[in-house]
């Protein structure tokens, strides 16, 4: 296999004119291109020429005399293939149970069932169907289930975002590439494979997430929804069970080894967590607004004024410093989006941002968010980061009376409650009121992410227009706390593994899912499989 690098296309080109730039590029005659794959496509989209750049990996006859007469225009090709470890000899006394089926956890079951480890899943929310439903008749009417709802249920907090697959991880492990070929094998669409950026909308992911589901049941493991984990039983610095309510009264569930892959809005989990003495620390995390502009305006900027309609909605990273020393940035950006209402606590409102696969949204928007440190929330309490976070919602609460405030960036500067809008109107799920978000926030972050949205009008031109929209507040960037895990990956309670956003070693969809294959692996490397079949991951 050969290796092309920086192959470039007019954006408009087809199909058979790539296979003519691979042939050309190698100097083959059609019938020595055995097949190509394509590695990573991305857009190019400096100085107005738009180009979309490709990775090829091609199979050819002859391979060295190829590589000889292309003279450095490929290379031989280098691909790093995942492997599940063999399993271990111990024996299992039961099952091993999943606490959350966000995708650390799905994928943890996932890669565990097909190992023959029969796996138990347990989820305090509802199946993704049933969810989507719920989720939405809360944005509807406004009537909160503290058990299932954005931030709760099958799929984790994921499934209503934008769906972002890309990660900064580095993977020498090859998990990455496995986490988007499970992706695939769900019903994704084969693009995510080589898209620079790959996205799974909501209403993607509902139905992939059932896919995997419905696999893992398949394959022996169990997927308990309603069924929220209310303490931790251990003997002797480890694992003995966990006390589960589901409905009726609590009952126990007998287990030695328990992947909590709790998501970072497990707040009561946290609390448990620390009453059972399970060692945590505090870290940073981030705050701000969600940030809407009008989707063509940021095409625009991204493609030049006369970008042909072949092109996705235009995305973009923007970040500044302030004179202070705060960083302020961008995160979870949804190009044709929509800002949504992601409360999962009575009297608290956090909103978050969500895209379905068409990104067809008349506005873009985006996190701006400002990073808070121990030193900024204080107290000497693990949970400190938490009431930080749940005071900001409870103003954003008051601020809204229930609903998303919102307020323009002018207004917001003004420090004065917004009565009007300007030429761009929200695009929200769950009702929303004019306000002054900026109340929300202590001044010395309000004044950051001011400083810092100002400064990205030098990055992208009409980025901090008096009439772009403010929401807030985003608070659930990412967890305020780490549960802390040894080389094992275990916590210092023997059988409990820390895994994912929540507990601290994740950021996103695809960097969860890759811990979740870490986790199977550290316990498929100690144990035998619970049930007798051929190995399948």
């Amino acid at each position: 296999m050969l290796r092309i690098q920086q192959l470039k296309l007019p954006v408009t080109h087809t199909e058979r004119e790539l296979t003519e730039r691979i042939l050309k590029t190698l100097r083959l005659r059609p019938g020595d291109l055995l097949r190509y794959e394509i590695v990573r496509k991305s857009l190019d989209a400096r100085k107005g020429d738009l180009r979309c750049v490709y990775v090829i990996d091609a199979e050819v006859r002859r391979e060295s005399a190829v590589l000889r007469s292309c003279r450095g225009s490929a290379e031989k090709a280098e691909r790093v293939r995942y492997r599940f470890p063999a399993s271990g000899a111990q024996r299992l006394n039961y099952r091993p149970v999943i606490v959350g089926t966000g995708p650390a956890g799905l994928f943890c079951g996932l890669m565990l069932a097909r190992a023959g480890y029969g796996p138990i899943l347990l989820e305090r929310g509802q199946r993704a169907e049933e969810r989507v439903k719920a989720v939405e008749a809360f944005w509807k009417l406004g009537v909160l289930d503290p058990q299932s709802n954005v931030q709760f249920g099958e799929g984790g907090a994921g499934t209503f975002s934008d769906g972002k697959l890309n990660t900064l991880v580095k993977d020498p492990a090859g998990r990455n590439r496995k986490v988007l070929e499970l992706f695939v094998e769900a019903g994704a669409p084969e693009e995510i494979l080589y898209e620079k950026n790959p996205h799974l909308g909501t209403d993607v992911l509902t139905g992939i997430v059932r896919h995997m589901r419905e696999e893992i049941r398949r394959l022996g493991g169990e997927v308990r929804f309603g069924s929220r984990v209310t303490d931790l039983l251990i003997e002797k610095q480890a694992v003995r069970g966990l006390t589960v309510q589901s409905g009726g009264e609590p009952v126990t569930l007998e287990a030695e080894q328990v992947v909590f892959a709790i998501g970072h809005s497990a707040r009561d989990t946290f609390a448990m967590l620390k009453d059972r003495q399970i060692p945590m620390r505090r870290k940073a995390f981030a705050v701000g607004v969600r940030m809407e502009h009008s989707q063509e305006m940021i095409n625009r900027s991204r493609y030049g004024a006369h970008y042909p309609s072949v092109l996705p909605a235009a995305s973009y990273k923007v970040t500044r410093k302030t004179s202070g020393g705060r960083g302020v940035y961008s995160f979870c950006m949804c190009p044709g989006g929509y800002v949504v209402n992601a409360s999962s606590e009575a009297g608290a409102l956090a909103v978050n941002g969500m895209s379905y696969q068409a990104r067809d949204g008349r506005n873009a928007n985006s996190a701006m968010i400002v990073t808070v440190t121990p030193e900024d929330y204080g107290g000497t309490d693990v949970l400190a980061g938490v009431e930080f976070q749940r005071r900001l919602e409870r103003a954003a609460y008051r601020l809204g009376e229930g609903r998303i405030p919102v307020q323009t960036f002018g207004d917001f500067c003004r420090n004065t409650p917004s009565v009007s809008l300007g030429a761009i109107e929200p695009c929200m799920k769950g009702a929303w009121r004019l306000a002054n978000v900026r109340g929300i926030f202590p001044a010395e972050l309000s004044q950051a992410l001011e400083e810092g949205i100002r400064g990205c009008d030098s990055l992208i031109p009409g980025f901090a227009a008096q009439d772009a929209v403010l929401s807030g507040v985003e608070s659930r960037t990412s967890s305020p706390v780490r549960i802390l895990r040894n080389e094992n990956l275990e916590s210092d309670v023997s059988g409990l593994y820390p895994c994912g956003e929540g507990a601290g070693y994740a950021g996103g969809i695809t960097s969860a899912a890759m811990d979740g294959l870490k986790i199977a692996e550290a316990i498929a490397k100690k144990y035998a499989p619970w049930y007798d079949i051929t190995n399948s991951v």
